[in-house]
């Protein structure tokens, strides 16, 4: 095999590789022997298929299967020999006929940029802690406690908290809406749902009271007719449902699972789903800090820009964006995916950072603890090979981190669960 290399820009690379004819020639001749003693076609008994009806109607296809595993495995045997790192597929081309006793292709491509040892121990980095605590779970708790609440009409004057339907009409300047008759909405009164003014006149309300109120519209509302505007309000109470939210009791604890051990399971069970959903969040908040300190630090890193579109053309999708309408607004977003594809999987292969098989357990285990029907996750994984991969990936990318955070200079910020969980809330 010979081989020949050309610089085409700072990554670029045009691989020209020529292989012996015969190299060729005698895997086909191989196959096709191989075949007349397994093929079964009409009119020939099993085994006894001449050789030269499986090169005429095989022997096109037999010949391509060929040459691109010959291509496939010589590629990999040059930039091995060159000492090359291909940073995407290659693009080859080749007219897959011998000439001088030779088939020659070209495969150009853009190899991996030579980064240079990495030193993470400058790189300073802000490290997020927190940890959950009782008052966690109490509010947990009493979230699940809301969303399985049930309402109930009631006779009385509305509250904060009641749920409140009725009908209206609002008149402004020059605008009445509806033109004509009313429409019916309904509200939780103190949700914010609607102008606070609008539900602070619904306090005091009963079923079949009416009453007028000035407000103004939010520009955002979701009434087109009315955003932005102010108007006088007419509304007539239709209905009035009190909340009933149930008690913490032994029905209320089976419908989340727990069969056995009452209260203080249920609450070891939620402190186990708190955690768990925080520990993703905290490592996500150093995967980015990590990131960001890697990238400045190697702010002049040279990128591939058939990765960059590459990428740049996953985000689009993944945004639902056309395949016809152009990917460049996610230019900016690939380039810093690639980059930091490129810096952890060169401190990877620096420091020998290998993928646990207990870790990507424990995180397959965890993602499928999210499911009525863990194990059926777990199969599903262990069945596709392109998921497998990626989980593989991201375990990969989380002990690098973490690696690069044991040896970095870390500062860490003490926050509770709610700033971490609802930052601006």
């Amino acid at each position: 095999m010979q081989v020949s290399v050309e610089n085409v820009g700072k990554l670029g690379r045009k691989l020209v590789v020529r292989l012996p004819a015969d190299r060729l020639e005698d895997t086909v001749r191989d196959r096709i022997q191989e075949m007349t003693r397994s093929a079964r076609l009409k009119g020939f008994r099993p085994g006894k298929v001449p050789q030269k009806v499986i090169e005429q109607r095989f022997g096109a296809q037999l010949r391509n299967e060929v040459l691109s595993d010959l291509i496939g495995s010589s590629f990999q045997e040059a930039v091995a020999k060159e000492n090359l790192r291909p940073a995407v597929q290659p693009a080859i081309s080749t007219t897959g006929r011998p000439d001088n006793g030779q088939i020659e292709y070209t495969a150009e491509f853009e190899v991996v940029p030579d980064i240079g040892p990495i030193d993470v121990s400058a790189l300073e980095i802000a490290r997020t802690t927190a940890e959950v605590t009782d008052t966690d779970i109490d509010e947990m708790i009493e979230t699940l406690r809301q969303q399985r609440r049930t309402w109930a009409p009631v006779e009385r004057a509305a509250e904060t908290g009641d749920m409140a339907l009725f009908e209206f009409s609002a008149e402004g300047e020059g605008f009445r809406h509806p033109e004509s008759g009313s429409d019916r909405i309904g509200t939780i009164i103190g949700s914010n749902a609607l102008p606070a003014a609008l539900e602070s006149a619904l306090v005091g309300q009963t079923v079949g009271g009416d009453f007028e109120v000035e407000v103004t519209f939010p520009a955002e509302f979701r009434e087109s007719a009315l955003a932005g505007k102010t108007a006088k309000v007419k509304a007539h109470v239709v209905r009035l449902q009190a909340p009933q939210v149930p008690e913490i009791d032994e029905a209320f604890i089976a419908a989340f699972g727990v069969r056995e051990g009452g209260l203080e399971r249920f609450r070891e069970d939620v402190r186990a789903n708190l955690q768990r959903e925080l520990g993703g969040v905290l490592m996500n908040r150093l995967k980015a800090a990590t990131i960001d300190k890697l990238i400045a630090a190697h702010a002049d890193l040279e990128l591939p820009q058939s990765m960059v579109e590459g990428e740049a053309r996953i985000l689009a999708r993944q945004a639902r964006v056309p395949d016809d309408q152009s990917a460049e607004a996610f230019l900016p977003a690939a380039k810093r995916r690639v980059s930091a594809g490129l810096l952890l999987a060169e401190v990877a292969r620096q420091n020998q950072i290998s993928v646990e098989p207990q870790r990507v357990r424990e995180a397959l285990a965890t993602i499928a603890s999210t499911y009525e029907e863990p194990q059926q996750v777990v199969e599903l994984y262990n069945r596709d090979p392109q998921l497998m991969n990626g989980l593989h990936s991201r375990v990969l990318e989380d002990q690098v981190v973490e690696w690069i955070a044991d040896r970095a200079k870390v500062s860490e910020q003490a926050l509770s669960f709610n700033e971490v969980m609802r930052p601006g809330a």
